[in-house]
């Protein structure tokens, strides 16, 4: 077993344990208030606080049993586009969420200690905070490391092939779309108000964690272009087939996850929040958004290398581990 084989399997196990204390505290804010035994989150009523966890609780289970597939022999044998969706999806939550964990937390700790301070609004006490922010840095870090090991003992000849060497050229629509959210995002980040109805709402936390997600659109829809034109580059393959992925990733994952929110605050209407942005950009942003980052996806997918035809595809599977 070649090292960076070793690393990828060991960052599997890792992000998986990673991830336990994020469940394990979910589970027990249900349980607990359920009982009567733990408060409910300011906002919430006990059916929309149960809802809200129980879903978390399922991802943090989906998340768990994708990292373990990455390093598992049965993961080589789950289907190929469910293994993609699911890695896909959570490298674009957690991994392209990196820089902004460091960015927060070096500002905390310029603070004094301002990773502790959790707001009027919250209950959790300071030691379940620091493991669920454990939990998504550990997840994000050895998605990181374990999934290109997974792709490449999968899907090899994504690895080895060079770009200019896919047999025809992909529809570059996505990147022009994701651009244009990625320079809305971005107009957003460096104080923009144009579409900002509430700009006072807006704080430090809100700017950097907008502009890493404009920069993940930027370099997504930059790498996928750069696929599309079919030309040789010195730029590898493997690393614009990885600016391409979390770019898309990014997009349609926080999207996906915001634009109910968007949509729940339109329409309810609740008095204890309130999103800085306009709400009706805000969703056709996020819109624009999830189509972009599944029309990359689609790109990604179709431009890597194809088997030529007559040529049996058996052979991948000897890179199959166990």
């Amino acid at each position: 077993m070649e090292r960076w084989d070793r690393v990828g399997r060991c960052a599997g196990y890792g992000a998986a344990l990673a991830l336990s204390p994020y469940l394990l505290i979910k589970v027990s804010w249900v349980v607990g208030s359920l009982l009567g035994l733990a408060p409910i989150g300011n906002g919430f009523n006990l059916a929309g606080w149960v809802l809200l966890n129980t879903v978390t609780i399922g991802m943090a289970v989906i998340g768990i049993i994708l990292a373990l597939a990455l390093v598992r022999p049965w993961g080589m044998r789950i289907p190929g586009w469910l293994v993609t969706f699911c890695a896909w999806t959570g490298s674009g939550f957690l991994v392209s969420i990196l820089p902004y964990a460091v960015l927060t937390t070096v500002l905390d700790a310029a603070r004094g200690g301002a990773a502790n301070s959790r707001g009027d609004d919250s209950a959790m006490p300071g030691w379940e905070g620091a493991l669920i922010q454990f939990s998504f840095i550990g997840m994000g870090l050895g998605l990181a490391l374990a999934l290109p090991a997974y792709l490449r003992r999968r899907w090899p000849e994504a690895f080895t092939a060079r770009v200019g060497d896919a047999t025809r050229a992909t529809v570059p629509w996505p990147a022009g779309i994701a651009a244009v959210v990625g320079l809305a995002w971005l107009y957003w980040a460096v104080g923009g108000t144009l579409g900002v109805a509430h700009p006072a709402e807006r704080d430090t936390k809100g700017y950097l964690l907008t502009g890493v997600g404009a920069l993940w659109a930027l370099a997504g829809a930059a790498a996928l272009w750069t696929l599309a034109r079919q030309r040789r580059s010195r730029v590898p393959h493997h690393l614009l087939q990885a600016l391409g992925w979390l770019g898309s990733g990014s997009l349609f994952a926080w999207s996906s996850w915001k634009l109910p929110l968007t949509l729940f605050v339109a329409l309810a209407r609740p008095t204890d929040v309130t999103l800085p942005e306009n709400l009706a950009v805000a969703a056709v942003l996020h819109l624009a958004a999830i189509a972009a980052g599944l029309g990359m996806l689609r790109s990604l997918v179709g431009s890597h290398p194809r088997t030529p035809a007559g040529t049996d595809p058996t052979p991948l599977r000897t890179h199959e581990p166990g």
